[in-house]
């Protein structure tokens, strides 16, 4: 029996297993680093006290000649069990040819070579390790999904030419694998949002031995979240293939045109209140949102003023704020929101403008002074912000404006601590900086 991946992660797991209920005796294990990948003496030590005659290879087994001469050096071949892999996880505009090649060539130029080496062996078994994300798809995993949508392709090929395969499209596995052992908290967290349970060893080996009698080439094999699924189906974004798992929520008063249009909802109370007070509320929105997407318990703990990428973004949460954000607003925001607008404050003052830019000092019902000022500094940032190449002609034009005014708060300043003393030589960065610092 031929494991591919097999010194490590699912491969070593289905390699015991192997042995240990099905009575193989003869394995072969193939990773990149053979005898010297981590686990592996421990592993064929394990094995071999179990009666088995384990052969542990160094192959690359995108390497069609490399894997050419294992199997010619493996005569007696009666099975095949195809789990390696590798994650290259980007957004469509961000797959290079090299991250597709990355993600394709161990799983799926592997299985070719597999199936074009073998096919006039006499097998009993061709064990495709596939995944959900070639049957549902996942955000970011564009090379990822189609690599495993091709080793599905391949166990149809197989079946309609009257041969032995089945392709199992896994969920997630609660073992550490080259692919499962970096997920965090918040990417489980994530996993359970969409619906997707993590499945412990046991019930995996079991789905593993219920798809190798299972009369079609593709299985399946996944553990769901039914809360998940059922938030999916409320928000009207459960997949269709998934519906028949989950009841959908039966349409009524509360589900009518107000919870239809949650946006609405959202721009009339932010354009019923001063910009300032708008802008706290869609902070605290947006805050509450990354809360959720970093699987944190309270949105106290996200600091509003440091970059996503500090706070533990990446492209598939970034994916997801957007998506959350897409439904709570009503916009149709670009994927790179968070890279353009790097921290929540920021991402917040960006929104307002889009969802409340009727709400500006003269037509927000009155407000404290202060209000007042910082809700127009904030349009004065937003200004600057896409200025481009003028920027330098407005700070022209604002700073005597700022300078005038302040010269008008000279008693209430100078009581304040002597700000009018820097007022008269001051350069236009001291200004905004003073402005910044000191109201």
């Amino acid at each position: 029996m031929l494991v591919t991946g097999g010194t490590g992660g699912l491969g070593a797991l289905v390699a015991g297993h192997l042995v240990r209920r099905h009575g193989v005796r003869d394995l072969v294990l193939l990773s990149r680093r053979g005898p010297d990948a981590p686990g592996a003496p421990a592993l064929t030590a394990e094995l071999e006290a179990l009666g088995a005659h384990v052969t542990v290879l160094a192959c690359d087994v995108a390497d069609r000649e490399a894997l050419r001469e294992v199997l010619d050096a493996t005569p007696g071949l009666t099975g095949v069990v195809h789990t390696a892999g590798v994650l290259d996880d980007a957004l469509v505009q961000d797959l290079t040819a090299t991250r597709l090649d990355t993600v394709l060539a161990p799983k799926a130029d592997a299985a070719w070579h597999l199936h074009e080496l073998t096919r006039d062996r006499p097998l009993s078994l061709f064990v495709l390790f596939s995944s959900l994300a070639g049957v549902l798809g996942n955000a970011g995993q564009g090379n990822y999904a189609a690599a495993n949508a091709f080793l599905d392709a391949l166990a149809e090929h197989r079946h309609d030419l009257g041969l032995p395969a089945v392709s199992i499209a896994w969920g997630l596995w609660d073992a550490e694998s080259g692919m499962t052992g970096a997920l965090g908290h918040a990417d489980r967290a994530r996993l359970a949002r969409a619906g997707i349970a993590p499945l412990d060893v046991q019930q995996g080996l079991a789905l593993f031995d219920a798809a190798l009698t299972a009369p079609d080439p593709l299985v399946v094999a996944a553990r769901w979240n039914t809360s998940g699924l059922r938030a999916r189906a409320a928000n009207g974004d459960l997949p269709h293939l998934l519906k028949g798992l989950v009841r959908a929520p039966r349409q009524s008063a509360a589900t009518g045109p107000q919870a239809a249009a949650p946006a609405a909802g959202l721009v009339a109370r932010l354009s019923a209140l001063p910009r300032a007070e708008a802008l706290r509320v869609l902070t605290e929105t947006v805050q509450a949102h990354v809360a959720t997407v970093l699987a944190h318990g309270s949105a106290d703990g996200v600091d509003i003023d440091r970059p996503f990428n500090e706070l533990g973004f990446d492209s598939l949460t970034a994916v997801e704020l957007r998506n959350r954000l897409n439904a709570d607003t009503g916009l149709r925001l670009p994927p790179t929101l968070v890279f353009d607008h790097p921290t929540v404050a920021a991402l917040a003052t960006h929104l307002i403008g889009a969802l409340a830019p009727s709400v500006t000092p003269s037509t927000a019902p009155e407000s404290a002074p202060e209000d007042t000022l910082r809700a127009a500094l904030d349009r004065l940032d937003q200004v600057l912000e896409h200025a481009n190449g003028e920027a330098a002609a407005i700070r022209q034009r604002v700073v005597p404006l700022l300078q005038n005014a302040l010269t008008r708060l000279g008693s209430v300043l100078a009581t304040a601590g002597g700000v009018m003393d820097k007022i008269d030589s001051a350069s236009d960065e001291e200004i905004f900086a003073l402005i910044d610092n000191d109201l």
